[in-house]
């Protein structure tokens, strides 16, 4: 209900007083958000006191206003709700007030309120631990404002397929909690879309278990494709690989990249790594390097180089993996490469 409309109107002295009054970086204000300044009415004093009440410090107050401006146009009770509602799975005022400095917009966004409470109930009841909670209301906020009754519906339908494909009772919470864990937008998607993704796999001759398989190794990405992206991704994939429908599978189930990246990221990919000299046959024996990015290939393989090895040669296992992976890799290659030859047999010339 704000007005943006700025070209007629003035800034709010008292809005100005009170934000100086905080030391308050009122030029950041004006480049980011001018039409808070605008608003007739402004709580900066009210929501300075709720965030010093839960232990913010000065710098601390004035840094979230900086962030989030729209802030102090939400009433006191507003964010003395969600203040109730985030305490609801943080440990303490230390850890809430941490996190509202860091996501102010999640924090400060009020209007699903009731939506929020209900998805947060229904993810502790599911199991979900408030640590993993708290970290979906500040990098996945839009989650919750999902009526409950829809995630509620997403959630049934991927333990309804689980349990399809052959996955045990047992296992589902898990599975379940994991996958979320990993990639909570799948809440993002409608039941149609996960079930016509499933669909699509099977149909293309994916056994159940290599379905399920797929779904782990994918962390829930699938659910956000359609089968026109992973038909033309699966093609491309075919035709440079030269291989039949089962050779394909295998890859696809090697490296589910083949399914998840776009014809036009597939490519591009390729061709970074045809242009540093490798083979269209390392690819397919090492697929999973698709995985990278061509600046990641590129310093990789300069590094390797660096200590005489030889890419274009060997396979292309070296390169891939995390950047964790990459470096236990890089420095196995170095200490080798480092290590004098000691010969086991050989006489050792001892000085008197």
């Amino acid at each position: 209900s704000y007005t943006t409309d700025t070209k007629s109107r003035e800034e709010n002295k008292k809005t100005l007083e009170n934000l100086y009054s905080l030391s308050v970086d009122i030029t950041k204000i004006r480049r980011l958000k001018e039409w808070v300044l605008l608003q007739d009415v402004a709580y900066v004093k009210e929501i300075a006191g709720i965030l010093q009440e839960m232990g913010a410090d000065e710098t601390t107050v004035a840094n979230i206003i900086e962030r989030c401006p729209e802030a102090i146009l939400h009433t006191p009770a507003e964010i003395n709700s969600q203040r109730a509602l985030w305490q609801l799975v943080c440990q303490n005022e230390k850890q809430l007030i941490k996190l509202i400095e860091q996501f102010p917009e999640s924090f400060f966004t009020t209007e699903y309120q009731q939506n929020q409470k209900a998805n947060i109930l229904f993810f502790q009841e599911l199991g979900l631990k408030n640590n993993i909670i708290t970290r979906f209301l500040t990098s996945a906020p839009n989650i919750f404002y999902n009526p409950v009754e829809k995630n509620k519906n997403v959630i049934e339908t991927l333990q309804r397929n689980y349990l399809n494909l052959g996955g045990s009772e047992a296992n589902m919470k898990i599975w379940i909690l994991k996958l979320l864990s990993q990639n909570p937008f799948i809440l993002l998607n409608t039941s149609t879309a996960i079930q016509e993704n499933l669909e699509f796999l099977q149909k293309n001759d994916f056994t159940d278990q290599e379905v399920l398989q797929l779904l782990s190794k994918l962390k829930g990405f699938i659910f956000q494709l359609n089968s026109t992206t992973m038909q033309k991704s699966m093609l491309f994939s075919k035709n440079i690989f030269k291989c039949s429908d089962q050779e394909l599978k295998q890859l696809v189930l090697k490296c589910p990249a083949l399914l998840y990246y776009s014809v036009q990221v597939l490519e591009e990919r390729l061709e970074g790594l045809l242009k540093e000299g490798i083979s269209i046959a390392q690819i397919r024996e090492t697929p999973m390097v698709l995985e990278l990015t061509t600046q990641i290939v590129q310093y990789r393989i300069q590094k390797l180089s660096a200590l005489g090895y030889d890419i274009k040669s060997g396979n292309l296992e070296s390169l891939n993996g995390t950047k964790k992976d990459f470096e236990v890799t890089y420095g196995k290659i170095q200490s080798k490469k480092e290590r004098p030859i000691f010969n086991p047999v050989a006489p050792l010339h001892i000085e008197d």
